[in-house]
């Protein structure tokens, strides 16, 4: 007979979520009260303390770019609730969970739990949470997850980062650069962080040894080469990072402002710069959460070598004005949303 989840602490059976039914604006999304959901044998229950606003939940709030609906819903969300980054406490486990008990403080990432992250709860696998940090509140661990892993997961697996390395980080400023900054610190390298003016300062103070203002330099023409260019905006072209590049350099393109147009190009052009010369232009590709990852940035954040950057904080109920303000793309560091 299977075990279910002792749900005898009781647990509401109906909650607070901000839910959408169709693709479009933010004012798609609405407070509403939902049914609290069931974990099943290998879930955990998190009571929802605070969640992080990343692009993909205003990607898939307005199911975007296209092609993407073939695995989301083509004409309208299969999972009607967004968020991916959470931290919480433990509310209850399934009959299979062995490495977490209710009352533990966790943060998680919930993509292959179907999202729901803007909630008051979400069931979440178990091989997708982490105790969360004892230096960090929640508010601070719910920033962490997905930009920290896209962050980690582009330098250490897919740009083999080394120490000593020249290593530029375009896009600094935001939820993933400011990990990534910190990041490639961590392993030794020279950073160079490219932001705009008014976040200077703020990227030097992460830990940025040289910094380049994009409104007023060039960071592909200025004279300066690197040998691991880490991109979160994906605003250049492949010719210009490899303009920026050292022989056997290496580009890591993780992040689009123009999503179905940079794609193509990073994905064709790239590959041609790769095959016709020394320097390689690649797409970062899909991101792998896992509990291994969490575990090995809690070590660094309990370290002090990482601290997530969270510029504001929203209540639950204001949910569609946060992803308004991240798509609006001045975010400065990481958005939070308070449950």
């Amino acid at each position: 007979m299977t075990k279910t989840a002792d749900r005898s602490i009781r647990t509401p059976t109906r909650m607070k979520a901000v839910v959408y039914h169709n693709y479009g604006a933010p004012d798609v999304l609405a407070l509403q009260e939902t049914e609290t959901p069931t974990v099943k044998d290998a879930e955990v229950l998190i009571r929802v303390h605070a969640a992080s606003v990343n692009a993909a939940d205003w990607h898939l709030m307005r199911g975007a770019p296209f092609t993407a609906r073939f695995e989301m819903g083509l004409r309208r969300p299969r999972h009607k609730i967004l968020g991916v980054d959470v931290a919480g406490t433990v509310e209850a486990v399934g009959g299979r969970v062995t490495r977490f008990q209710p009352g533990d403080g966790v943060f998680a990432e919930t993509f292959q739990s179907g999202w729901g992250g803007f909630a008051e709860y979400a069931a979440v696998a178990e091989d997708r949470i982490a105790l969360k940090p004892a230096n960090l509140a929640f508010e601070a661990a719910a920033a962490v997850p997905l930009a920290a892993t896209t962050a980690l997961q582009g330098l250490r697996d897919k740009g083999k980062i080394r120490p000593g390395q020249k290593v530029l980080i375009n896009g600094a400023s935001g939820g993933v650069g400011t990990f990534a900054v910190q990041l490639a610190k961590s392993f030794g390298a020279e950073v160079t962080g490219v932001c705009s003016t008014r976040n200077l300062e703020m990227v030097r103070s992460i830990g940025a040894d040289h910094v380049v203002d994009y409104t007023r330099e060039d960071f592909t023409r200025n004279g300066h080469f690197y040998d691991l260019i880490y991109c979160a905006v994906g605003n250049r072209s492949a010719a210009d990072y490899k303009r920026a590049l050292k022989r056997h350099g290496m580009c890591v393109v993780a992040g689009f402002t123009s999503m179905p147009h940079m794609v193509f190009q990073i994905l064709l052009m790239g590959t041609l710069v790769s095959m016709t010369g020394s320097k390689s232009v690649s797409f970062m590709g899909t991101v792998s959460p896992n509990r291994d990852d969490l575990v090995f940035l809690t070590e660094l954040l309990e370290a002090g070598k990482v601290a997530p950057v969270i510029d504001r904080r929203f209540p639950l109920g204001e949910t569609a004005a946060a992803i308004r303000y991240v798509e609006d793309g001045h975010a400065r560091g990481k958005v939070v949303i308070t449950v």
